[in-house]
């Protein structure tokens, strides 16, 4: 489990397509002897298995640098078959049990792609701004999604602050960002068109089933409540 607060960015070192398997490697000097193999490791918000990394021309391992496969399904509901060699990415261990849970419970699990549509600073020339994150996302995701409700974007444990709804075929959501965020995550290096991970928030996602699940469920109706005595 990860909470959403990234500990530090990494590069991507290369991408690779091996007999049908991709493969992803991620230098990370700054992860270095934090992990062993095996470890689940969160890369733009995707939930990876590390896996050590030979240095180049050499047979010894890079504790720099880890690597991970990427499963047809990860690949297909994620962004990261996107990525080429010096894509800044966000990184984040798993929360340990005990440890405060400064963001939010965040599985590493993404649901969807979004797209951003604007990154705009809300004190513009000022040396340290609040930023505005707007990002196009797909319809079936809207009822999983409340203003001030938790939401996690490229890994980043965020605070939805309004819901677009205007247009029902492409809804969209703003994101107030702090500076720190801004500096320390990969945000700083997007650009209007960039696909982005969405994690909707764990609870609002099973009240959502819950709502769809009463909805189609016929058998409960008041006859049967009024006869069972409820």
């Amino acid at each position: 489990m990860f909470t959403g607060l990234i500990e530090t960015t990494g590069t991507v070192a290369s991408l690779t397509t091996i007999d049908g398997a991709t493969r992803l490697t991620i230098a990370a000097p700054s992860l270095a002897d934090r992990w062993r193999t095996g470890d689940s490791i969160a890369v733009n918000g995707v939930c990876l298995t590390a896996l050590p990394t030979q240095a180049a021309d050499s047979e010894a391992l890079s504790p720099a640098h880890f690597t991970a496969d990427l499963a047809a399904e990860t690949i297909a509901r994620t962004t990261l078959a996107s990525l080429t060699p010096g894509s800044i990415v966000n990184l984040e261990l798993p929360t340990p049990a005990g440890s405060p849970l400064g963001g939010h419970v965040v599985q590493g699990h993404v649901d969807a792609t979004g797209t951003l549509t604007a990154l705009t600073p809300i004190h513009p020339g000022q040396p340290s701004t609040d930023w505005r994150l707007t990002v196009e996302i797909p319809p079936r995701l809207t009822s999983q999604i409340i203003p001030q409700g938790s939401i996690t974007i490229n890994g980043i444990s965020l605070t939805v602050a309004h819901l677009d709804l205007t247009d029902e075929a492409r809804p969209s959501i703003q994101v107030a960002i702090i500076p720190h965020t801004y500096a320390t995550t990969n945000l700083h290096t997007l650009i209007p068109g960039t696909p982005l991970n969405i994690e909707t928030d764990t609870l609002a996602k099973y009240a959502a089933a819950q709502r769809t699940l009463a909805h189609e469920t016929t058998w409960l109706t008041p006859a049967y409540l009024l006869a069972n005595g409820y």
